[in-house]
């Protein structure tokens, strides 16, 4: 079977925020088919899109993995699902966020999945937290931390306790 080294965003505004990441990593990692590689510290950030909600804790990890990215984004939305997400408005607030961001050397563009992530670029709250976990991953011809230098609203982006 082929291995995919993948590359997740975990979000959390609502509720005990780092204990909802803390339980969505541990589930997308219990799968015996996908081995945790790095877990990025959490961070603090301003809501996005919708800014009428609490802040969210932000973090990054990657796995490796030998089941395909649209089962495994079948997984993550199982977890968030477990651990309470409801889609009531597009970027609400939420218990429980896990995107896809990329897996390495994989591009698609399906309904259901894109990948790279299509926004993953434009937002410091998924930079930092990849930064600190892969700052050489290289995506469109530039690191992620060369990506991050380019943004503006980095400084938004602190460190959680």
């Amino acid at each position: 079977m082929k291995e995919y080294e993948c590359y997740l965003s975990v979000g959390s505004n609502l509720g005990d925020r780092a204990e909802y990441i803390r339980q969505a990593i541990e589930y997308v990692g219990a799968s015996d088919k996908i081995q945790l590689k790095s877990v990025s510290s959490l961070y603090e950030t301003p809501p996005w899109g919708n800014i009428n909600q609490p802040s969210f804790l932000n973090g990054a990890f990657s796995l490796v993995s030998t089941i395909s990215p649209q089962e495994l984004l079948g997984l993550c939305q199982s977890v968030e699902q477990s651990l309470g997400r409801v889609r009531h408005e597009h970027w609400g607030p939420r218990t429980i966020d896990i995107d896809l961001l990329y897996i390495d050397g994989m591009r698609l563009n399906t309904p259901e999945l894109v990948l790279p992530h299509p926004y993953m670029l434009e937002r410091a709250f998924v930079l930092v937290p990849l930064v600190e976990i892969a700052p050489d991953l290289l995506i469109d011809g530039l690191s992620v931390k060369e990506h991050l230098n380019k943004l503006s609203d980095g400084d938004t982006v602190v460190l959680w306790r």
